[in-house]
């Protein structure tokens, strides 16, 4: 099992059983526990466990960290993305989420006359030193494991702000089009792009059906546009009778 994939089975079985021990882990990973102590260590000066006698728990974080998303496999996403772009028109003013999905998105408004506002770090970096894109940072709190910026500066700052179109990240939809995320902090941002946009266009590889997320972002009923590569036939029905036009990758 790669390395990656280690890393999020762990964090998926500390973030609903708690702590649990290296034996356990060793177990279920097929694997040595002494690799299990390596995966460990590394979550640990990530941030994202802690370390107990024997075994680990999750931090308050509770998540893994915005490096170890971005090195997972990017087909389905590089796919999205690129059907994504073909939305934008030249002279948009656009309002991007964080997540890798977004990021992948930016990489191809490179050299584009585009605005871009934004509270995600990675996008920021993307497009920082290509002088066609218009690029405004949204101020407020870093949150530095997942490169954003949150807070009531980010939404003050979304309150003057009007775009064209918003591109929605997401860690999980419920089988009724509910849009999830699993950090309450980044939500208040979320609805605060849903007001600031025309259009609302939602990016959603299939990992995200479900996915996982404990707060409520928004109903299908908000959605303009989903773009996805593959979603189960009872979601994806809810977002059409919601008037959400469902667009393929």
């Amino acid at each position: 099992m790669l390395a990656q994939r280690r890393y999020d089975r762990i964090l998926e079985t500390l973030r609903s059983e708690g702590v649990v021990d290296v034996h356990a882990l060793a177990e279920m990973l097929a694997v040595s526990e002494a690799t299990v102590r390596r995966d460990l260590a590394r979550l640990a000066r990530d941030g994202v466990v802690s370390r107990v006698r024997g075994g680990a728990k999750a931090t308050a974080v509770a998540e893994p960290p915005y490096s170890h998303i971005a090195a997972r496999p990017h087909a389905d996403k590089d796919a999205i993305a690129q059907q994504a772009s073909a939305l934008v028109n030249d002279g948009d003013v656009l309002l991007l989420d964080i997540g890798t999905t977004v990021h992948g998105l930016a990489t191809l408004l490179r050299s584009r006359p585009v605005t871009v506002v934004t509270s995600s770090l990675a996008v920021y970096e993307e497009l920082a030193e290509d002088e066609t894109v218009e690029l405004i940072l949204l101020g407020g709190m870093v949150r530095r494991n997942y490169k954003s910026m949150v807070g009531f500066l980010t939404e003050q700052a979304l309150r003057q702000v009007h775009a064209q179109r918003l591109f929605l990240g997401t860690s999980g939809i419920r089988p009724d089009g509910t849009v999830l995320d699993t950090t309450v902090a980044e939500v208040p941002v979320k609805q605060a792009m849903l007001r600031a946009a025309d259009e609302v266009v939602l990016l959603a590889d299939a990992g995200k059906f479900p996915g996982s997320g404990l707060a409520r972002v928004c109903g299908p009923e908000d959605v303009d546009v989903l773009v996805c590569r593959a979603g189960d036939e009872l979601t994806l029905a809810a977002f059409e009778e919601a008037g959400c036009r469902v667009v393929t990758a």
